[in-house]
């Protein structure tokens, strides 16, 4: 699917996720392509998963479902236009790493466009790769400062009102609704015609703003009322985990000679992006002697108290429990990090490997530890170098008040 570079800069490239305005895009496209302005078409599509991941391998066929469609829209556009020889080319982007927010997706797309020479990036209005209504600004925002001619298909959009109708009667604004409203009713009195009439009013609120937000992805069955099930069955397991966590920490505390162990740790874990991954996240931050500090690319960088706690998190209990509840039994059977060997300890005499260290240009994690650690050495080299130097030196200096002492 990976085609080779092109020549020139007139190609262009189209992110692709299915939208209301998604055939309007390709249609503009191909005008544009039929007036002259561009020779090849590249329709790409930026992962918001890994093929490695659970239901990875559906995911991608949803994919690849909606980039074959536009290319044959595109290809019907351009032949009932007259227009011969456009090359129409398609790809998947990001499936070897999460990206987790607008830089990280334009960081991709950047990329890949330099690989193929591509000069212009032309977005979907509605085009958003996670299902979040709020990502395209940021975006357009990002790709601004790259290289990349940007423009927006100008096509009509939704108005307000369509959208309100369309979110007030989807399958997601109902979910966050139903939570919302039952959330309210737990901790106000659901037999009071007064919380009633502010918890609806409330939920509809909560709903219209964050429905798009909250779940990337339109609720389904029988899978969500399983997962709401297999999360029920969670619930009490990390509540058992979070109070045995807190006697073996109290104990550490309680002992006079405090025998802790603080370091940084790295878990590649498998567990999908989105929901699933913060369901990890939080549920590592929640058990005492843990905690999540950063989740890059498909690691999880988890500071431990204790070494239990860092053999907990190792053996991957909580990402085992996680795969259970959004993926079932099978997914549950996974490998854990260890066995996987995706685990390492970035601090203290058993480090494994060097400890990222932020970069100047805004707080990156180092990609390449070895040269962090090349330039350790280096440094030490150099400050060994001028030690000597320094040793010479009043060596050098006391041999001549010796030799000074001796003429007199």
């Amino acid at each position: 699917m990976t085609p080779v570079a092109d020549s020139g800069g007139d190609a262009v490239v189209v992110p692709v996720e299915a939208t209301p305005t998604l055939r309007a895009t390709v249609a503009h496209v191909a005008e544009a392509v039929a007036r002259g302005e561009f020779s090849t078409i590249h329709f790409v599509v930026l992962a918001s998963w890994r093929d490695e991941d659970p239901q990875g391998a559906d995911r991608r066929a949803d994919a690849e479902h909606v980039i074959d469609r536009a290319r044959v829209w595109a290809e019907t556009d351009l032949e009932d236009a007259g227009v011969g020889g456009t090359n129409v080319r398609t790809a998947i982007v990001g499936t070897d790493d999460y990206l987790f927010g607008p830089s990280d997706y334009a960081r991709r797309l950047a990329a890949y466009a330099d690989e193929h020479g591509v000069g212009t990036v032309v977005l979907d209005p509605e085009y958003t790769p996670v299902g979040n209504t709020t990502l395209l600004q940021p975006m357009e925002f990002e790709l601004s400062s790259t290289s990349l001619d940007v423009r927006e298909a100008p096509v009509e959009r939704p108005t307000r009102r369509e959208r309100l109708l369309t979110e007030a009667t989807g399958i997601r604004f109902a979910a966050v609704f139903g939570v919302s409203l039952l959330f309210y009713f737990v901790l106000g009195d659901p037999l009071y015609w007064f919380d009633w009439v502010t918890g609806v009013a409330s939920a509809t609120i909560v709903a219209i703003t964050l429905s798009r937000i909250s779940l990337d992805h339109e609720p389904s069955f029988p899978e969500t009322p399983l997962r709401i099930l297999r999360g029920a069955v969670y619930v009490p397991v990390l509540l058992f985990e979070i109070v045995k966590s807190n006697l073996l920490v109290a104990r550490v505390i309680l002992d006079p000679r405090l025998p802790i162990d603080p370091t940084m740790n790295r878990v590649r874990v498998l567990v999908g992006g989105g929901l699933p991954l913060m369901t990890l996240s939080n549920s590592i931050t929640l058990t005492p002697g843990t905690l999540t500090t950063r989740a890059r690319d498909e690691n999880l960088y988890v500071h431990s108290l204790i070494p239990s706690a860092r053999d907990g998190l190792f053996d991957g209990s909580l990402e085992r429990w996680t795969r259970f509840i959004y993926y079932g039994r099978e997914a549950a059977r996974l490998p854990t990090p260890r066995e996987r060997d995706d685990v390492a300890i970035l601090q203290g005499p058993e480090a494994t490997e060097a400890l990222p260290i932020a970069q100047a240009d805004g707080g990156a994690v180092a990609d390449s530890p070895s040269d962090d650690a090349a330039e350790a050495v280096n440094r030490d080299a150099d400050a060994g170098s001028e030690a000597d130097a320094d040793a010479d030196a009043d060596a050098g200096s006391e041999v001549d008040a010796d030799a000074e002492v001796t003429d007199e």
